[in-house]
């Protein structure tokens, strides 16, 4: 059998993608500099504080409400556009688990996909646009292609994990079409996004926690 999060499960891989964030501050706020006014990595680091005192609350919810619980946090206090993105995003991901009492494979495909699909509409980005999407996007491309194949649940992450990074460090090739680096003369080119690559710190510690319940 496959793996089954529960509502305490994902608020112990938020406290996993809470410190992954964390510990990596300084190098995400230097990337942060290079193209945009460096607050990217506070705001998503206080997004993640604010979610780790709603822990007590959050893992008594149903799927449901924890992740639109999540999405009200994140909207309301991270600042600047990353706050309404993922605030879409989890709003978005809470409609997939509408009556459902854990996640499983294909539902966490769906996680993904809905909260990429928010983050494109709410944004009105898509790949290549040199954002968060441009992690999140290959993931879930990786991740539906895996489920197509009927490839193990052992395989699938590592694919995920590894489509995610990929994307991520793809970036430094790209011009800035949205964020702060497109208004920059060479548009970004040669720096890594940092929306991006806190994206991938977050599916990075995601697939490796689902892997440790495999």
């Amino acid at each position: 059998m496959g793996f089954r999060l529960s509502s305490k499960d994902y608020v112990e891989y938020i406290k996993l993608a809470a410190a992954k964030i964390h510990e990596n501050g300084d190098y995400v706020t230097a990337l942060d500099a290079a193209t945009g006014d460096g607050d990217h990595w506070s705001n998503i680091n206080i997004g993640f504080e604010k979610l780790i005192e709603a822990i007590p609350v959050m893992e008594t919810m149903s799927l449901f409400d924890e992740f639109k619980k999540i999405g009200m946090i994140m909207m309301s206090v991270i600042g600047g556009s990353s706050g309404v993105l993922y605030g879409s995003a989890y709003m978005g991901a809470a409609k997939v688990l509408k009556d459902k009492d854990v996640i499983e494979n294909q539902d966490m495909c769906n996680i993904m996909e809905a909260m990429l699909n928010a983050i494109m509409q709410r944004g009105n980005a898509k790949p290549g646009f040199k954002t968060m999407i441009d992690c999140l996007y290959p993931a879930v491309e990786c991740y539906k292609d895996c489920i197509t194949k009927a490839l193990s649940e052992n395989e699938t992450v590592v694919l995920v994990k590894k489509a995610a990074v990929e994307g991520a460090q793809s970036t430094a090739a790209m011009e800035a079409i949205r964020g702060r680096a497109c208004y920059q003369a060479n548009k970004g080119v040669g720096h890594l996004d940092p929306g991006a690559i806190t994206m991938a710190y977050q599916i990075e510690t995601l697939m490796d926690y689902i892997a440790t319940k495999l």
